[in-house]
């Protein structure tokens, strides 16, 4: 291939790769993290992110420098001139893939590892879901019973959640992690939020006519505001 084509290959790339980083970057997709897990799993979306941006760019630019280059005229029906096959240029396309979609395996597992992890000293929280209403229980504070969901910044929680009727969905946006609620199932879900604020909780399963009104809000608080809160009688 003459150098002035490689040139033309690398201009049509570059401005495929820049459109396309300009539509990932510029609405906006995810939400500020406001947790450390959030934070881990916006970089392995990032990372997946330029990944397709680099694969997109090539397959751009050798498909529009094909249509440029090689268009036949209108009242061309001929066949094109046989060719064979280029082994190297096979082993490549097919290794890339191969290493790219190992690299983010690799990254995801590595993240999923580091969120299921539990901090030191978990704050542990009973999350019960049922139609349509969220309510949180905090053992280690006397059972204290609360419709919003209050915890402090920077320490590890464990939700421990129960469904009383159907099928619910625990989701803060913030936090960038969903789990399922199924009733008779008690999974759990590890959070670390850091960043003080106060954040919808959504209820993302379909769980009946009054699932788009199944809201709660998740306050992130100082420790010591927290421990004040946790401390006095009553919930909310």
């Amino acid at each position: 291939m003459r150098r002035g084509s490689i040139f033309q290959l690398i201009a049509i790339g570059l401005v495929a790769g820049g459109i396309a980083s300009l539509f990932a970057v510029i609405p906006g997709w995810l939400p500020e993290p406001a947790s450390r897990e959030a934070g881990r799993i916006h970089f392995v979306f990032w990372f997946v992110t330029g990944i397709c941006i680099f694969v997109f760019s090539i397959v751009a630019a050798v498909s529009v420098y094909a249509v440029w280059k090689f268009r036949a005229k209108p009242d061309d029906d001929s066949d094109g001139p046989p060719i064979h096959g280029h082994t190297g240029l096979e082993i490549a396309w097919t290794a890339v893939p191969t290493l790219l979609v190992t690299a983010i395996a690799v990254v995801s597992s590595i993240v999923l590892a580091k969120n299921d992890a539990q901090g030191s000293d978990p704050l542990r929280i009973e999350v019960t879901a049922q139609q349509f209403f969220w309510s949180y229980r905090y053992p280690e504070y006397g059972n204290k019973v609360s419709s919003v969901l209050r915890v402090p910044v920077n320490r590890s929680i464990v939700l421990r959640m129960t469904a009383k009727d159907v099928i619910h969905s625990f989701w803060v946006p913030e936090w960038s992690q969903k789990q399922d609620v199924v009733p008779g199932i008690h999974p759990t879900l590890h959070i670390t939020p850091d960043r003080v604020g106060t954040y919808p909780v959504i209820c993302t399963e379909l769980c009946g006519l009054g699932h788009a009104l199944m809201r709660s809000r998740a306050v992130v608080m100082q420790p010591a505001a927290f421990e004040k809160w946790a401390s006095q009688k009553g919930g909310a």
